[in-house]
């Protein structure tokens, strides 16, 4: 049975990593140990951000009710409390948006909370 040589496979490997490494500084976008090492490390950083994603929106969104909230006379916990006495479910990121582009209806919103309470 022949030899089989792993040349093909190999350069093609490096290509990838390579080509991933494309645009970073110095040796780390030519030299193939340097690139992996750069390219495995943003791997890791752009993993941990999408679950930093989701957390940083929410934090932003609850930021955004709270301080309309406050305009209509109550702090947020008291505001998410009576909307869900009064049963209405609304996600944080749809009365966010309301908080920032419709106040008025946000303030119904509100009304509707306060007499839930």
């Amino acid at each position: 049975m022949a030899r089989v040589k792993g040349a093909m496979m190999t350069r093609k490997r490096r290509k990838k990593i390579l080509k991933r490494a494309k645009g970073y500084f110095g040796a780390k976008s030519t030299h193939f140990r340097t690139a992996n090492q750069a390219v495995m490390k943003s791997l890791k950083y752009a993993y941990i951000g999408r679950k930093a994603k989701k957390r940083d929106f929410r934090r932003l969104w609850i930021t955004r009710i709270s301080a309309q909230a406050k305009v209509c006379g109550m702090n947020y916990s008291r505001f998410m409390n009576g909307l869900k006495k009064a049963g209405i479910e609304m996600n944080r990121k749809m009365l966010a948006e309301l908080a920032v582009s419709d106040k008025a209806a946000f303030a119904a919103l509100a009304e509707k909370a306060k007499a839930a309470l």
